[in-house]
């Protein structure tokens, strides 16, 4: 189930930059379209639409967050495999293995590019073992 983008939108480009598919097409100032056929459902365009502009595949308008608000994931190193499949499923490419230097040296999974994640929860639900937990920022 695809989102859809309304008559409100006056073609900013935000939602075009931010999707990790290129499901969405329009002219700059000008109404925007979503592929129905490649949108993965992360919800990044409506995230940072500023003109809440965007609706789930249930007509639900999505809230517009400042990037700096958008929940992350947070990878528990003593539940976590290390299988793999969070890196596999995130659409931004932004986790990976990261080494953990201290008294014996090891890997985790982690966040290797904090700006290029969408937020979208995919790691966490893909995730065999819920070593994943999706958190916003430290207050």
């Amino acid at each position: 189930m695809a989102y859809k983008i309304t008559e409100r939108c006056d073609g900013c480009g935000a939602c075009v930059k931010w999707c990790p598919v290129a499901a969405i097409r329009g002219e700059k100032k000008a109404l925007h379209s979503v592929d129905g056929g490649l949108c993965i459902d992360c919800g990044a365009c409506g995230r940072i639409c500023p003109r809440g502009s965007v609706e789930d595949a249930f007509g639900i308008p999505a809230v517009m967050r400042r990037r700096s608000l958008w929940e992350k994931p947070q990878i528990d190193a003593e539940t976590c495999m290390l299988c793999g499949i969070c890196i596999d499923a995130c659409p931004a490419g932004c986790l990976g293995r990261i080494d953990i230097v201290g008294d014996i040296q090891r890997e985790k999974v982690g966040v290797t590019d904090d700006k290029a994640c969408l937020g979208c929860g995919f790691c966490r639900r893909e995730c065999p073992v819920s070593a994943v937990a999706m958190t916003g920022p430290s207050a």
